[in-house]
């Protein structure tokens, strides 16, 4: 893995009604379930980067095999590493779906400690963001830096709204090493993702 490969972070306002959230967990049997887009392609974000269309696509196409599993797990604020913390899980995203430019999805706060901080925010009204992790490189082009072939993405956080544009961007930039990654992906989630790739390439 090339040492260009870092830490990305990008924020996404999540917009939820509290009162369909409330409606939603008697007839999920108490679950909350929080509905939205969770990231835009081919839009300049805060960070002034820009994600093509074609690389989430992607992406959230690899992403299905963690839903499947139930290991499209999250936490509630950005670590400073690449690893999903078993003990700082607070949701687990139940779809993501791409929709136009737009990456839509469901995620279901968790019994766990963090998830139960989260719950307390949500029934208080508090505005969250949800933002995905990844790792990869960017290349500048037109004044604004263009996401890469080689991203791969982790995750999807719950996090505040930043106060200033690029306030994540302290947690971030990291150099990712290849043994980071090998405690996310397993070896199935690479031959996974070898054989989208595949089928991609065929359908084209």
């Amino acid at each position: 893995m090339s040492d260009t490969m870092k830490l990305l972070t990008e924020w996404t306002a999540l917009t939820y009604d509290l009162q369909s959230i409330k409606e939603g967990m008697e007839k999920s049997g108490g679950k909350v379930l929080l509905k939205g887009i969770l990231q835009r392609a081919n839009t300049v974000n805060q960070n002034g980067r820009i994600y093509p269309k074609s690389i989430l696509d992607r992406e959230i196409l690899n992403y299905q095999k963690f839903i499947r599993e139930n290991r499209a797990l999250g936490e509630c604020d950005h670590p400073e590493h690449s690893v999903i913390e078993l003990k700082n899980a607070s949701h687990i995203v139940r779809e993501a779906y791409m929709q136009g430019d737009d990456v839509y999805g469901t995620v279901e706060l968790l019994d766990t400690p963090s998830g139960q901080i989260l719950k307390s925010l949500v029934m208080s009204g508090v505005t969250l963001g949800i933002s995905s992790r990844g790792v990869g490189s960017v290349k500048s082009q037109g004044g604004n830096q263009i996401v890469q072939d080689d991203f791969q993405l982790i995750c999807f956080d719950m996090v505040s709204e930043p106060s200033t544009p690029g306030a994540f961007m302290m947690k971030e930039g990291r150099v990712v090493r290849s043994t980071d990654l090998d405690k996310t992906f397993t070896h199935s989630d690479r031959v996974n993702r070898i054989f989208n790739d595949v089928m991609s390439w065929r359908g084209k």
